[in-house]
């Protein structure tokens, strides 16, 4: 097998949102496809795609290297940042840079760039687990070295040099403009004088050469710009494409140490992830008392407070306390022995001051409200034994995974629930949760259409032939399929052939990033000892530049704190109420389910607004089956779906219930 001659070290991929059209799996298969044992990613002051990129690598059996193409604060000039290549030798550098990335966005963002300090790297925190490449013709050096400033390009390069020991390389390109051919002339000199090593790149922006013409339109479409117009901004060449290790070999034939410098600093590299192994915050419990104790504990104390509202006869209560105590010590063994004890404390802990502060949070859902230890703590208020809920479609020994509440909080403030736990954990430990959107078919047949500057009409009307199942547009591909003519427009119109062609390669590609609904992070220290963490411009949410399966890879824990409008509209309703008959007290916990008026409402199907018996359909469903008892409800639910609806079961469990039909069961122990 031959020695390497080149890694590609400056590769932005789709995660730059708005500068490059790579995808991760095509990366790593064109670096399988040349053969290099290396590749790295270097997105523009982020790195969004790490984890994504590095399972697929490792799966094809190639080293992944985590770069970072950062800004660089011009003091000078705001506007005209510089920019520096960081790559991270190993974990100790991993950890410098995400803590390095998430301080540009959160206490150094200009004009939607987080630019980096140069004063930031002569900290003690030191630089040694990282490698610096100088950011070639944009960098501070190039930059320097193109105004023609060669004492200024030697103090800079001597300073870099001085904080990165042996870690410091002049960047050289050829891209095909004036700008980088100069300045890798003048960059080989500089290191000759200095004695500082060079090592080539290639800033990819798209795998194949023949993406130029989809990455330009990827370009205006975050520039709002018009393809064709002269005079837009041209920042990109046609040669950003992969180049394979003989064209970057025969590109740099002349400067040979540089091709051999960029295999040695991927053999200088290697960041191994552990990853899938959760790290709960630590939960404080009292002096002496162990977590799965004090679980224990407080679930017995729940389960005491709970007994005589469920069973006010004292007699009925002695009687049913060894059922639920069998149940709640063997739910209680069971989280002890998954680790989850902690867990269970901070939901109920968080939970627990909602219901104290006067935000409403409602009762269960999900497999979570088969948890009667989730009852007594408080977490929960439905008590899973009168209906069979099993605690094992929660927690389960034999398929272990996180636990996950779905816990549902009102909209107007859910955000005082998350405040209370920065205050309780720190504010560097919590954060909400990055969510990516994508150009789906409809929008990127609108932004193609746009960026070539066709008619409003023309691109909405092939917008509306792509079919939507449920709720989601199908692809472009599928959509030629479903929709004969959206096929025969593209047959017979070039302008519909020519978007169709430039919009399919855009196709679910990144396109910006949000912030999840529901998801926070809380993290047993810095949450930048797991993920970078990034703030939009313009807004206060620090969220991970994780989404949420890969802070759950890094070993992150997501809580649910889900916004629910219904619960809002429900606690105005008992404030109404209580305002109009100060004396009644209303208090919704204390209900009771055998209220035949509120079963009429049901009947009558007057539930318009009410969650999930609103639709026109459920309302024919509920005037048959006439629901008088909670039981009912839950069967209704569960029998509109398509395979009851479909299958007659419906009518057979209407007429069962009334009496006209005889009950078969299928077994004994019914």
């Amino acid at each position: 097998m031959r020695s390497p001659e080149f890694v590609h070290l400056r590769v932005h991929t789709e995660y730059s949102i708005g500068d490059s059209i790579v995808r991760i799996d095509s990366l790593v298969d064109a670096a399988l496809a040349d053969a290099q044992p290396a590749v790295a990613i270097s997105d523009t002051a982020n790195f969004f795609g790490w984890i994504k990129f590095y399972k697929a690598a490792r799966a094809k059996g190639i080293k992944p290297i985590l770069g970072v193409d950062a800004w660089l604060s011009n003091e000078a000039d705001r506007d005209r940042p510089f920019r520096m290549l960081l790559l991270a030798r190993d974990h100790a550098g991993y950890l410098r840079l995400c803590d390095l990335v998430a301080r540009a966005w959160l206490s150094n963002e200009h004009r939607g760039r987080g630019e980096m300090l140069e004063a930031w790297f002569d900290e003690s925190a030191g630089n040694e687990g990282l490698i610096m490449l100088s950011g070639a013709q944009w960098g501070d050096v190039g930059q320097a070295l193109l105004a023609g400033q060669g004492e200024l390009a030697e103090e800079l390069a001597g300073r870099w040099a001085a904080r990165f020991p042996d870690a410091y390389y002049l960047e050289l390109q050829r891209i095909g403009n004036r700008e980088s051919e100069t300045q890798t002339r003048e960059a080989a000199r500089l290191a000759a004088r200095l004695g500082l090593p060079v090592v080539a790149t290639h800033p990819v922006q798209f795998v194949e050469p023949q993406g130029y013409t989809a990455h330009e339109a990827r370009v205006c479409i975050a520039d709002g710009e018009i393809l064709a117009n002269p005079r837009r901004a041209r920042r990109f060449t046609e040669e950003q494409f992969f180049k394979s290790q003989s064209q970057m070999a025969e590109l740099f034939s002349d400067l040979p140490a540089a091709l051999a410098n960029s295999v040695e600093i991927a053999r200088r590299c290697s960041l191994p992830m552990v990853l899938g192994k959760p790290k709960l915050p630590l939960f404080p419990t009292p002096d002496g008392i162990g977590l799965d104790d004090y679980m224990r504990q407080l679930a017995r104390q729940g389960l005491d407070a709970r007994m005589p509202r469920l069973f006010p006869d004292e007699q009925q209560r002695a009687d049913q306390l060894p059922a639920y105590l069998r149940r709640l010590d063997y739910e209680c063994d069971t989280i002890v022995q998954m680790g989850f004890s902690g867990y269970f404390l901070i939901v109920a802990d968080f939970i627990n001051w909602a219901k104290a502060n006067e935000v409403p949070v409602g009762p269960g859902r999900g497999s979570g409200a088969g948890s009667l230890v989730a009852f007594a703590l408080g977490i929960t208020d439905l008590d899973p034994i009168p209906y069979a809920l099993l605690f094992e479609r929660f927690l389960n020994p034999e398929r272990v995974s996180m636990p996950d509440f779905d816990i549902d909080f009102c909209q107007d403030n859910r955000w005082k629930v998350i405040e209370y736990v920065r205050r309780k954990y720190g504010e560097q430990a919590v954060s909400q949760i990055a969510t990516f959107g994508t150009m789906a078919s409809k929008a990127v047949i609108r932004d193609v259409g746009r960026v070539l500057d066709m008619g409003y009409n023309f691109c909405d009307q092939l917008s509306k032939l792509i079919p939507v199942v449920q709720n989601k547009p199908v692809s472009l591909a599928k959509a030629r399929e479903a929709e004969p003519l959206l096929k025969e427009r593209e047959e017979r119109e070039d302008e519909v052939r020519g978007l169709l062609a430039l919009a399919e390669p855009l196709e679910d590609l990144t396109r910006n990033v949000g912030m999840h609904a529901g998801g926070v992070l809380i993290a047993p220290g810095k949450l930048t000892d797991f993920c970078p963490l990034y703030k939009a411009p313009g807004t206060d949410s620090v969220i991970s530049q994780y989404d949420k399966d890969d802070v759950e890879a890094v070993g992150l824990v997501k809580f649910d704190f889900l916004g629910l409008r219904n619960l809002t509209i429900i606690q105005y309703a008992v404030e109404f109420i209580n305002a109009r008959h100060p004396g009644l007290n209303l208090d919704l916990s204390r209900l009771s389910f055998d209220d035949p008026k509120a079963y009429q409402v049901l009947k009558d199907a007057n539930t318009t607004a009410i969650f999930q018996v609103e639709g026109e359909g459920m309302k024919k469903l509920l005037k048959k089956l006439q629901p008088d008892r909670f039981e009912d409800i839950i069967a209704v639910l569960a029998l509109y779906r398509p395979g009851p609806l479909g299958s007659g079961m419906v009518d057979d469990f209407i007429l069962r219930k009334k009496g006209e039909q005889r009950i078969d069961f299928f077994h004994p122990l019914h």
